[in-house]
């Protein structure tokens, strides 16, 4: 009988977890789910997005979006818009509130990665993101 090969996705899991442990006390320092940094963090980089653009960078379905974008609504911290010219297409944007919490978080975000960074090496994490970045490219 052979050998199963090293599963990609379950090593892929196992990383993230670890390399959420840095993040998870911050974010919860915060009030923040991981899903709703993302959000956060997204907006931030890419300023206003429609909803369906933010869910697929933030890899949230959906679904679990809505009530993702719902709860930050309710916190201050994005604010929704309808399109003039169709009323179904959604723009989701940081408030004021949203942009502090993000310049509240990022120096201890950033802590973070410089941790990490230490730990792994700077060439690694720079050498993992490019491999990451090209596997994100492959296709069934």
């Amino acid at each position: 009988m052979t050998q199963p090969r090293p599963s990609l996705t379950l090593t892929l899991l196992q990383a993230r977890e670890a390399t959420m442990a840095f993040f998870r006390p911050a974010l919860n320092a915060h009030d923040l789910t991981e899903q709703q940094w993302r959000v956060i963090r997204i907006l931030r980089q890419q300023g206003e997005l429609e909803s369906h653009q933010l869910a697929d960078q933030a890899c949230i379905l959906k679904p679990s979006m809505s009530g993702v974008l719902k709860r930050l609504e309710r916190d201050g911290l994005v604010a929704r818009r309808k399109s003039p010219e169709d009323q179904r297409r959604i723009f989701i944007s940081l408030t004021v509130r949203g942009q502090q919490a993000f310049l509240a978080m990022s120096e201890e975000m950033e802590r973070n990665y410089q941790e990490i960074q230490r730990q792994f090496g700077a060439d690694k994490l720079e050498q993992l993101m490019g491999l990451l970045n090209e596997l994100k490219k492959v296709r069934p």
